[in-house]
């Protein structure tokens, strides 16, 4: 049966509910949110006379519990307009409703007699045949399906979103013995396709993979920073982005998703595990035992480990000393191989050299390691039969950028053994016997291609997905040309891929050499080009501190080379005799989002921050950007609307320096071109997505565009209607007097210059406003200074 979802029924509308809901809604699907009904009238409905029976006063649960996630911060949707998609209810009168929907997901507390009793009103309305499906975290699946119908059994398994389900990519999928394989394979593909979800098949044990492991790794540090005499600022220093972890690392993590259901799901562990044989680490200690009793949850009750606080000086954060229950100033963390691994750019360099350090740092990565490399082993095949479950689990659940199994590679699986049983832990025997018959890591890479030890057959299986997503990392074989920032590799199919590694991602003479070089290549030997990489972010733009250097010491010779060299490269992205795709993820600022304006197609990573954000360092985009926002608005002249309109709305995007929140929003902005670039929900496939498309474009037969010289400008018009409004903001002091400085320049350079009248003019004409434009103010002291708090504090001031 081909299963198509065009409409979701979420029942229970609390922080997972809506949420979950929201995110249909974000991938263009109906959703219909219920909730119970209130039985008490607030003193507001009172006033108004409204009676229980109201639908306003029905719905209030619902209607509450939606507006409040759609005022979260980050937002739970792509963008505000697909709130229209969803339609809110109540479980008494609305339920007969689910007979139109092909999903139900019930989402209400975690309690087996009231998912039972709203699973049988489930069975009055459903139809048969619809999925049905609980976003439980800890009831076990298959007791929720006792006493249901066949039909039911078969169509019901649990699905594990994560908390945002936005932006955590891990979806759990846990069947029940009744469960039919077929929604098993629909539910895995549709997860990965349209919600863009990493999938893991789970098996029906206590907590499943990520929180079982996730929660298990808490628990062990809590118990050696004790061991250790550590604090909870040492610790989140330890245990955050320097070894490819969340910012949030423990403690923060902890308040942010509430200490209570930490607690919650390692006491479910302790009493429903026995047979664990690290059930004690899931004792829960005195300090989180008085934390809990305290009422001191973390975010939700505004403060746990940590708390904010309102001083003189603004906005606090105190740290909560576990030795005397008070908070008090953070205090800074300093080991001296943490000060030493921040120089080392690659995180599996850096995660070694860690492990091996001889500090206290260097102590504490042993003995957690040694604590998660021998659990994680005694897991297989209790909650998963395959390594790379675990792994996949605990990066798209809880942030790792290297998984648990992945890190006992990198540190070597017989050096990791030996930490193990200094600890006084154990190894469950497959791994030695994995060792005994020569294999010496969990994982291979052969020919582009990455393989998992299975534990069953002891033989390399192909990781799933290994033949259809494109891992640049996989393909270290298959490099054309590089220099020290830069990859060329081979992806196949006559497609080349360039990806470049530094801070950020940040775009400098390398790089540009790298996308030049890349364009040679690709317009002699190959197909098409595709520039992406599989860094955090794609790229936080360009290389500041080299602007700053020649600003500073007034090398204005180099810095208009720089200058004319990034114009250069973006116009070659254009006018190159090969389809050239750029698929950017998360931030792409500046640069970045200069290289997506110019690339015959984007193909965006839906979770990609987009923006030109020039200004903030009191600058304009230089590398065609600020060009290329005054050629769109010029072609959207011609459908008709008030000339001056879409040059505006441009020149306030770049003005106010606005990044789009997602994919879908840089549309709004005129970054993405609707029609034209496309998004892709799974980050996993944003290369083969690409690819993909490039192979579409060349079979079509791709033609080099003509470079462009009836772009219209409106001269003195738009000058001075721009110039009216910026005197406007200044006057009115939403701006500085440098502010107002930047924004007449850009406004100069995207009306055209001085012209009398409206007129037709090139591209190089408007990159030679730009250009000198980008290196007046370049020599100005306050975009100096701005440029100055950034490269010390990562934050533009404003002067």
């Amino acid at each position: 049966m081909k299963r198509h979802i065009n409409k979701v029924a979420v029942l229970g509308s609390g922080v997972m509910g809506s949420r979950i809901a929201a995110h249909f809604a974000g991938v263009g699907v109906q959703v219909l949110l219920l909730d119970i009904a209130p039985k008490e009238l607030t003193d507001a409905e009172k006033a108004k006379g409204l009676s229980l029976d109201s639908k306003a006063v029905k719905n209030r649960i619902v209607n509450d519990a939606l507006q409040s996630a759609l005022k979260a911060n980050p937002s739970p949707v792509y963008t505000k307009d697909v709130v229209k998609l969803i339609r809110t209810g109540n479980f008494t009168d609305d339920m007969k409703e689910i007979a139109n929907y092909d999903w139900i997901i019930e989402v209400v507390v975690e309690n087996l007699d009231i998912k039972r009793s709203i699973f049988t009103e489930v069975e009055k309305y459903r139809k048969a045949g619809t999925l049905i499906t609980s976003n439980t975290s800890g009831i076990p699946i298959h007791l929720m399906a006792e006493g249901r119908s066949d039909d039911f059994k078969k169509h019901f398994c649990g699905t594990h979103f994560f908390n945002p389900p936005r932006y955590l990519r891990l979806l759990e999928i846990i069947p029940t013995p009744y469960t039919d394989p077929e929604i098993i394979d629909f539910l895995m593909n549709y997860g990965d396709l349209y919600l863009g979800k990493t999938t893991v098949l789970c098996k029906d044990t206590p907590a499943f993979i990520a929180n079982r492991v996730g929660v298990y790794s808490i628990m062990a540090i809590f118990h050696i920073m004790q061991e250790m005499k550590l604090n909870i600022d040492e610790i989140d220093t330890l245990t955050g982005p320097v070894i490819g972890r969340p910012k949030s690392a423990t403690f923060r993590t902890a308040d942010v998703v509430g200490i209570d259901t930490l607690v919650k799901v390692a006491k479910g562990v302790a009493d429903n595990c026995p047979q664990d044989e690290a059930k004690d680490i899931f004792v829960i200690p005195p300090f989180l035992q008085k934390v809990v009793e305290n009422k001191w949850l973390g975010d939700k009750t505004g403060q746990g480990f940590y708390k904010k606080t309102k001083g003189e000086g603004g906005k606090e954060i105190l740290t909560l000393n576990l030795e005397t229950m008070e908070y008090g100033p953070r205090q800074k963390s300093k080991f001296a191989s943490l000060e030493a691994a921040k120089q080392v750019e690659d995180l599996k360099q850096r995660l070694v050299a860690l492990y091996n350090a001889t500090d206290k740092a260097g102590e504490f990565y042993q003995q957690f390691h040694a604590h998660l490399f021998s659990y994680i082993s005694h897991r297989i095949p209790e909650i998963a039969d395959d390594i790379y479950k675990v792994d996949d689990a605990m990066k798209a659940g809880f942030g790792w950028e290297i998984g648990a199994f992945e890190s006992w590679d990198l540190v070597g699986v017989e050096k990791g053994i030996k930490a193990i049983e200094a600890k006084g832990l154990t190894v469950a025997p497959w791994v030695k016997e994995m060792l005994e018959k020569g294999v010496k890591s969990f994982y291979k890479v052969e020919n582009g291609k990455k393989y998992y030890y299975d534990v069953k057959t002891h033989v390399y299986k192909l990781l799933p997905g290994a033949d259809t997503f494109v891992i640049l990392e996989n393909l270290s074989g298959n490099v054309v040309w590089k220099n020290s920032a830069c990859n060329l590799y081979d992806i196949g199919d006559g497609v080349v891929a360039l990806d470049w590694k530094t801070k950020m991602n940040t775009i400098g003479g390398e790089v540009l050499e790298g996308v030049n070089k890349a364009i040679d290549r690709a317009e002699k030997d190959f197909r098409g080009l595709i520039l992406a990489n599989e860094g955090a972010n794609f790229s936080a733009g360009a290389n500041v501190g080299m602007i700053f250097m020649f600003a500073a010491e007034q090398e204005y010779d180099e810095l208009d080379m720089a200058v004319r060299m990034f114009q250069k490269t973006t116009m070659r992205l254009r006018y190159s005799s090969i389809p050239v795709i750029v698929a950017p993820h998360a931030l792409t600022l500046g640069g970045g989002c200069e290289m997506c304006l110019h690339a015959d197609k984007v193909q965006a990573a839906a979770e990609s921050y987009i923006g030109l954000v020039e200004l903030g360092v009191g600058l304009i985009p230089g590398g065609g950007g600020t060009k290329e926002m005054a050629l769109r608005a010029a072609d959207e002249f011609k459908e008709g609307r008030i000339e001056e309109e879409p040059l505006k709305d441009r020149f306030m995007t770049i003005a106010m320096a606005k990044v789009s929140t997602s994919a879908h929003e840089a549309f709004d902005l005129g970054i993405l071109r609707k029609g034209h670039d496309e998004i892709t929900m799974n980050q996993s496939r944003l290369i083969a997505d690409a690819k993909r498309s490039i192979l579409q474009m060349a079979d079509e037969g791709y033609t080099r565009p003509v470079e462009r010289k009836d772009i219209k400008v409106l001269g003195r018009t738009a000058l001075g209607m721009m110039l009216t409004g910026i005197h406007s903001m200044r006057f009115s002091n939403y701006i500085s007097d440098h502010d107002a400085k930047i924004a007449g320049k850009l406004a100069y350079v995207m009306s055209g210059g001085d012209l009398s009248e409206a007129s037709l003019v090139s591209e190089q004409y408007l990159l030679d406003l730009e250009r000198e434009a980008f290196l007046s103010l370049a020599g100005e002291r306050k975009t100096l200074e701005r440029l100055q708090s950034v490269i010390k504090t990562g934050k533009p001031i404003r002067n």
